[in-house]
């Protein structure tokens, strides 16, 4: 049965329209690994094996007619922030523990459209709000990966943390996550797999519960650069029905794997060098400059001066529109309702049962900036920076072709450990956060353990709609890296 398991999708997808393998006994064997397995890690919230195990049917028979798109019959997870006709949909709040949508996110229906079998909703931060997935109503999630000597339960990172979990553990070969501020390739960096989040407006925010909408973008999480490549190329695409969508024709991806990057010039941002960043971190960011210097690209060192300013630009930006996007959930229209005597009390009961702490702190934040007196001090000048930040951006493209970064500080760590170093916390987010405002795809590629055991990752930033670069240098890292490890809580090893 573990044969399955060391599979990455492409050699899935080969071996599925080489009837080498069928989509039953493929999605069979995932299926076994959810029961065996999530009990523990909780990544799923909501499981839809019965149905998965019917499509592969399916599957199998279009298959053998020779038919089929890029993901017949491969099982996937869906972050439960995408609605899904039908299936319940919670964005990890108990605001929303039992709303079913009627109707199916543009991103999964394309994912549908090419034949992929979901095998269920996947947890998350509630409304996709945290770093460690430890946010969510329905509980917290576990990091299949183990520190050196220890049995403690380390954080998988967020909000995209049960997507990360579940492609890392075995449980499925690929998965959406959605990305704000890092939410993709935190927990990518944190559980060892790759993650991209798109360039802003490549993939369509419809049917997608919204946290900060000039942010939030879905992408695709999975073992690897040519898994990845795939599921964007799926998942990617105009739809009318999102303002923010943009009319750009969807590039094979795949086929610019292996084309190398020599004579790219790779951008290595000075202010990313602080301080605070640990000799290890240095040390691997070192080690992948090495890698990419080895392949042909010419380093360049550039600046973004106004980094230093992307923490409370985001903070600002990021819970203004979370207070307004959330401002939706009353109790009167459609989720969670708690009977009060009067309106007023019926938004305050419904609010305050339905939200948790995390979502209920952001909101009052969001609420603060937007206040008349506040708005020009805080939110519109958090505007102008973010229109500085996404500048720098623009002039360092004009010395380099994509941007190589830590994707975080350190690897994961212990769920009763908080981190008590501010500069730790600031840098956490430093790595990610500016290319969420300027809204430049990024990705985070596996490089690497930590002396403690646990995966590092490195980030590759490019220009705008310029993800066949980051898949050409982030195919070339991952090749150097040779990084093959596997957690301790996997599918293909585990009992």
């Amino acid at each position: 049965m573990s044969y399955h398991f060391d599979l990455t999708l492409a050699q899935a997808r080969d071996a599925l329209k080489a009837k080498k393998l069928s989509a039953v006994e493929l999605v069979k064997a995932h299926c076994e690994a959810v029961e065996r397995l999530d009990g523990r890690l909780n990544s799923f919230i909501t499981r839809t094996l019965d149905q998965a195990r019917e499509q592969a049917a399916a599957a199998d028979a279009t298959l053998q007619k020779g038919e089929g798109g890029l993901l017949t019959g491969i099982p996937l997870g869906v972050k439960d922030l995408f609605a899904t006709k039908g299936v319940r949909t919670t964005a990890a709040s108990h605001i929303l523990e039992n709303f079913v949508p009627p109707y199916e996110s543009t991103v999964t229906t394309n994912l549908l459209r090419e034949g992929a079998i979901f095998l269920g909703k996947l947890n998350l931060d509630e409304f996709a709000m945290g770093s460690t997935n430890l946010t969510s109503a329905f509980g917290g999630v576990e990091n299949p990966w183990k520190k050196k000597d220890s049995d403690a339960r380390l954080v998988p990172g967020g909000s995209s943390g049960g997507s990360a979990v579940a492609v890392a553990a075995g449980l499925v070969l690929g998965a959406t996550g959605t990305d704000t501020g890092g939410s993709i390739r935190q927990p990518s960096a944190y559980c060892g797999i790759t993650g991209i989040k798109p360039t802003y407006g490549r993939c369509s925010r419809f049917g997608t519960i919204a946290f900060a909408s000039s942010l939030d973008q879905a992408g695709p999480m999975a073992r690897n650069v040519q898994d990845c490549a795939i599921l964007l190329e799926a998942m990617a695409g105009f739809d009318p029905r999102d303002s923010t969508s943009v009319e750009k024709d969807v590039p094979h991806y795949e086929a610019t794997l292996g084309q190398g990057i020599k004579g790219l010039r790779v951008g290595i941002p000075k202010e990313y060098r602080t301080d605070g960043l640990s000799e290890e971190i240095q040390a691997l960011w070192d080690q992948g400059i090495s890698w990419l210097r080895a392949a042909g690209a010419e380093i360049v060192e550039i600046s973004l001066p106004h980094t230093k300013y992307g923490l409370p630009t985001y903070y600002i930006a990021a819970l203004a529109e979370a207070s307004s996007n959330l401002s939706r959930y009353d109790g009167v229209r459609f989720g969670k309702r708690v009977p009060a005597k009067s309106l007023d009390e019926l938004y305050e009961a419904t609010r305050g049962q339905g939200f948790g702490e995390e979502v209920k702190r952001r909101i009052l934040l969001g609420t603060y900036v937007l206040s008349s007196g506040y708005y020009d001090a805080y939110y519109l000048r958090a505007q102008k920076v973010r229109t500085l930040i996404k500048q720098d951006f623009l002039n360092a493209y004009e010395k380099c072709d994509f941007i190589l970064a830590p994707t975080a500080p350190s690897g994961a760590f212990a769920w009763d450990e908080k981190p008590t170093d501010p500069v730790q916390v600031y840098l956490n987010d430093i790595f990610t956060v500016p290319a969420s405002l300027a809204g430049v795809p990024a990705m985070s590629v596996p490089a690497g353990l930590s002396h403690e055991g646990v995966p590092l990752g490195l980030q590759l930033i490019g220009r705008y709609f310029d993800e066949e670069t980051l898949f050409r240098a982030g195919y070339v890292l991952e090749q150097a890296a040779a990084f093959h490890h596997r957690p301790t809580l996997h599918a293909g090893v585990s009992a």
